[in-house]
């Protein structure tokens, strides 16, 4: 009687061929059918729109920039602008208009929208150059609350949350994070 073997044998040739497969799947699938990042995340801003809202989300990794942090967790932070711009016509128009005005001044300076110029280092000029500006003064403050009050970011940087309700930092290792 003869055996059958119920699993395959895993020769180097099928190894691999399989997982050469396998990272060609993983590369160019997601990308083939999904939605550039930014754009599907900012979908959900009609209120503002999603022009303003692009600009906002590139505005704010400026302001902020954490190369850990995934896009996600801005627009998470830009998401009461939306809620709130619904009910407040004067804070509509302080973003759009201030969105609108950025966008203009990096049309003139770089021939782009601000979203769309490549170097966070020209995005920066023409931000030092709307920083006396209320509508810069509005995004960096809420931002300040918004981005970093978010509790599912705080590992990312290492802080383990308030410690008073578990004795304080002296018991628990007031100098144990790792990027101060």
């Amino acid at each position: 009687m003869r055996i059958v073997p119920k699993a395959i044998p895993v020769t180097r040739r099928n190894f691999m061929r399989g997982g050469g497969l396998a990272a060609i799947g993983v590369m160019v699938a997601p990308a083939a059918l999904a939605k550039p990042v930014q754009a599907a995340l900012i979908e959900s801003f009609h209120t503002i729109g999603q022009a303003s809202a692009k600009t906002l989300l590139v505005m704010a990794r400026d302001i902020f920039p954490h190369e850990r942090l995934a896009d996600s967790y801005y627009v998470q932070a830009l998401d009461p602008y939306e809620k709130a711009a619904a009910k407040d016509g004067a804070l509509k128009a302080l973003i759009q208009n201030g969105t609108r005005d950025l966008d203009k001044a990096a049309q003139k300076r770089f021939g782009k929208p601000y979203a769309q110029i490549a170097l966070e280092s020209d995005r920066v000029l023409l931000l030092k150059a709307i920083e006396s500006t209320p509508f810069f003064q509005k995004v960096r403050g809420d931002m300040i609350t918004s981005l970093y009050d978010n509790k599912a970011i705080w590992p990312l940087f290492g802080y383990e949350g308030s410690s008073w309700e578990k004795g304080g930092y002296i018991k628990r290792g007031f100098d144990d994070l790792d990027w101060l």
